[in-house]
């Protein structure tokens, strides 16, 4: 299956250049959707350029600090290791405590 997803330009260049192989998402239905061996198509939210990639692995956890706790922050396409409240800018918190957290390791194809 193949899923569609928008990206900004840090993670969009990240996942490019190699060093994101982790997307973070809310565990909504749309990701729960979501499984190994899927294919995922980012779009660059302002330029439209389009990425592939291959579903590796899928990592639930029930918030955002549990999966950033796990992870190695260069992987998830973060500056340092306290950036998990980034998240807040794009869930609500009730969202949050509803779906919970997924990572989707990834991989260039």
């Amino acid at each position: 299956m193949i899923h569609k997803m928008k990206l900004v330009n840090f993670s969009f260049e990240e996942i490019k250049s190699g060093r994101k192989d982790i997307e973070v998402r809310l565990n909504d239905s749309k990701r729960q959707l979501i499984k190994i061996g899927d294919i995922i198509e980012f779009s660059h939210i302002d330029t439209g350029e389009l990425l592939s990639v291959k579903v590796i692995n899928l990592y639930k956890y029930n918030t955002f600090k549990e999966l950033f706790d796990k992870f190695d922050y260069v992987r998830l396409g973060l500056k340092d290791r306290d950036t998990y409240e980034i998240m807040n800018k794009f869930y609500t918190k009730e969202e949050q405590e509803k779906y919970g957290a997924l990572g989707i390791e990834i991989k260039l194809i």
